[in-house]
């Protein structure tokens, strides 16, 4: 009878412990995930889409034509890819974010070679709503800065506005570039600078509420609390070493997640900057929850777990009164 008692008891305790399956963590990649595609092999941009929860979408700095993958975030398996038309030969594409209205942009933006180009080009394409490998008819954008020719690697679209937002690569620190309200297909479009952003930076993403600006870098990165466009550093950003070129948000805003180049490249998560505050960039640091642990990401799993605890304490204790009275 103690025996089965025992195999009662751990039972019990097991189930007072068990996380429910709609709070497990890091099926939608909010954990981090290893890109497995081999034809990836220079992922230089990451965009969490907001259509397909849990797909992350990816492009090579330099591929054999425009193309972007859908990867699934659980999986690290490719789960589309997608053809540009309407665009010419990419050159060094360097960045992708979505704006409103889940409209994928794909900034053209670098000079890997130092050729100093006169322009860059922005593409952008709606968001297919079926992940299949397709061609989509894109937008070219003719893009020139105010003072002169860039290399730059980092382009954000403010998911509120939809302006376009590039930073440019300069190793002593280099500048936040504004495009005009809107984009034209027509003409050229000009991008000025608006403030410093010290760091060399290799991509940059905005928080889905579009407080906060994340920049990155090769070996480190910085947060800013946006203000308007009027960015005031909030504090740094950790990041894993390697060849790192990408950053997102993701869509819930409570993590980032960092990529870097190579085959076989990892995606690795952190806590959010500033998440702690609940103004989506008004806090002092990245930590998340309250000092006690109950009210961060996991408090509600740590609540129920306790209950549980509880109740099959006071099970057991009517079990083993029940058996002695026998």
């Amino acid at each position: 009878m103690r025996r089965s008692l025992a195999v009662l008891a751990s039972a019990l305790l097991a189930g007072a412990f068990a996380v429910p399956a709609s709070a497990a963590d890091g099926d939608d990649g909010s954990d981090g995930f290893t890109i497995k595609d081999p034809r990836i092999t220079e992922s230089s941009g990451l965009a969490a889409s907001r259509l397909h929860p849990g797909v992350y979408w990816t492009h090579n700095d330099q591929d054999n034509g425009p193309y972007l993958y859908a990867v699934d975030g659980s999986t690290g398996e490719t789960v589309a890819r997608v053809a540009l038309s309407g665009v010419g030969t990419p050159r060094d594409v360097e960045a992708i974010s979505i704006g409103p209205d889940n409209r994928i942009f794909v900034g053209d933006i670098g000079d890997n070679d130092g050729v100093a180009w006169p322009y860059v080009w922005i593409y952008e394409l709606p968001e297919p709503t079926e992940l299949r490998d397709q061609t989509v008819k894109a937008t070219q954008y003719v893009v020139k800065y105010a003072d002169g020719s860039r290399d730059a690697e980092s382009m954000a679209v403010h998911p509120t506005t939809g302006r376009v937002y590039i930073i440019d690569k300069h190793e002593d620190g280099g500048h936040l570039y504004e495009g005009p309200e809107k984009l034209s297909a027509s003409g050229t479009n000009v991008f000025r600078p608006t403030a410093p952003v010290e760091l060399w930076a290799t991509d940059a993403a905005f928080s889905p509420d579009g407080k906060t600006l994340a920049v990155r870098g090769y070996l480190g990165g910085v947060w800013y609390d946006w203000n308007g466009g009027k960015i005031q550093r909030k504090g740094r950003i950790s990041v894993p070493l390697g060849q790192g070129e990408s950053v997102t948000y993701t869509p819930d805003g409570e993590k980032l997640l960092l990529g870097m180049e190579g085959v076989n490249s990892p995606v690795k998560a952190e806590d959010a900057p500033g998440r702690s505050s609940g103004s989506g960039g008004g806090g002092s640091g990245a930590s998340g929850g309250g000092a006690d642990g109950a009210d961060g990401p996991g408090g509600d799993t740590l609540k129920v777990g306790a209950v549980g605890l509880l109740v099959a304490c006071a099970v057991l204790f009517g079990l083993r009164r029940l058996f002695r009275r026998r």
